[in-house]
C-alpha cells in the first residue's frame, strides 16, 4: 500500500506502524467494563508494588521500589526492608484501604524467593481482603 505524501508526513521509505492494541475501550453487552472495587484496589496495589520511585514523571516518589531488593540475600534484614517498603508505599498511595499487616516469609524449598502477604480492609465496606505474591530475590 503506497502512502499519500499529502496526508502522511513520514518519508515513503519508512514502514507504516501497525498498532497492536485497542486505543478505545470496547463495550461488552452495551456497556463499558469497569472493575469492581475489590479488583480495582488489587490492581492498584500491584501497580504500586511494581513501580520504581522516579518512574512516574509527575509523582517521582510513587512506587515501592522492590526492584532494589533484587540480588539481595534472603536474610531477616532483607525481609524487614521489603516489609517496610511495602507498608510505606501502600499506606501512602492506596487510601481506599486500611493496611492491617504486611508479612514477608521465606518460601519453602526456594532460597531465592520470599512470600509477601498483605492483609487489609476496604474503608468503604469494611471488608477484609488479602494480597499475596512471591518476590524472587535472585541470590
Amino acid at each position: 500500500m503506497a502512502s499519500n505524501p499529502l496526508t502522511d508526513p513520514r518519508p515513503s521509505h519508512l514502514p507504516r506502524l501497525q498498532l497492536g492494541w485497542p486505543l478505545a475501550p470496547v463495550p461488552v453487552a452495551g456497556a463499558l467494563p469497569y472493575p469492581d472495587l475489590d479488583r480495582s484496589i488489587r490492581d492498584q496495589i500491584k501497580v504500586i508494588l511494581l513501580t520504581h520511585p522516579g518512574e512516574m514523571l509527575l509523582h517521582p516518589s510513587f512506587g515501592a521500589g522492590l526492584q532494589a531488593m533484587l540480588h539481595e540475600p534472603n536474610t531477616l534484614g532483607t525481609r524487614r526492608r521489603i516489609r517496610d517498603l511495602v507498608q510505606k508505599a501502600v499506606a501512602r498511595w492506596e487510601r481506599r484501604i486500611m493496611l492491617d499487616a504486611v508479612d514477608v516469609w521465606e518460601v519453602e524449598g526456594r532460597p531465592d524467593a520470599v512470600r509477601v502477604e498483605l492483609a487489609y480492609r476496604i474503608r468503604r465496606t469494611g471488608t477484609a481482603a488479602q494480597f499475596n505474591f512471591d518476590l524472587v530475590l535472585g541470590s
